[in-house]
């Protein structure tokens, strides 16, 4: 499958991209972890954790895309059933968004939370299906699916990090009725 080699450093740079915001994303959590917020398994339930799971897939589909398939069909197989568990997970996704009273989402957050990642996970399940009869532009609508659940998710995450220490710094700041407090030296 020569038109799957074309793609060859497409899909590392994508990998490796995603490879290293897991690994971030992991390094902010832990960072966050020692001031949590009040309510905040249900913020990261909906915002946080959906965001190593987009850079998860993007690091996911593009490890399918470099095995040495024996047919469009397996590959195929491989991107639609990665594509269909997306559009499912991103359902609970928006479920979760709905449900949970920490934050009111915001138009923005509708779009890079729930409706960017649910029509990047279409797109790879079309895809997939149109793998064997339209294989170069299944090819593209792959990697576009790809690219929008990497830069979805980098938005995301930086917008998690921003909301977070916005948050913990409120914690630290004197409320503007009341003295700073001064340290017993």
């Amino acid at each position: 499958m020569q038109a799957l080699a074309e793609w060859d450093s497409f899909y590392v740079i994508v990998g490796s991209a995603a490879g290293a915001l897991i690994g971030l994303q992991f390094v902010v959590m832990t960072l966050i972890a020692e001031r949590p917020p009040k309510g905040v398994e249900q913020g990261s339930a909906a915002f946080s954790t959906p965001t190593v799971v987009h850079f998860s897939a993007v690091l996911m589909l593009s490890a399918l895309v470099r095995i040495p398939w024996e047919s469009w069909v397996s590959a195929a197989a491989a991107w639609g059933i990665l594509g269909l568990c997306g559009v499912i997970y991103t359902a609970f996704i928006i479920r979760r968004m709905r449900t949970q009273e920490v934050y009111a989402p915001v138009l923005e957050d509708w779009l890079f939370h729930a409706l960017l990642p649910l029509l990047a996970y279409a797109a790879l399940g079309l895809a997939a299906l149109a793998a064997a009869t339209y294989t170069r532009d299944a090819l593209f609508g792959i990697s576009g699916a790809a690219l929008l659940l990497l830069f979805a998710g980098i938005h995301n995450a930086w917008d998690a990090v921003a909301y977070h220490v916005i948050v913990n710094r409120a914690g630290d700041q004197p409320k503007p009725s009341q003295p700073a407090k001064r340290s017993k030296r």
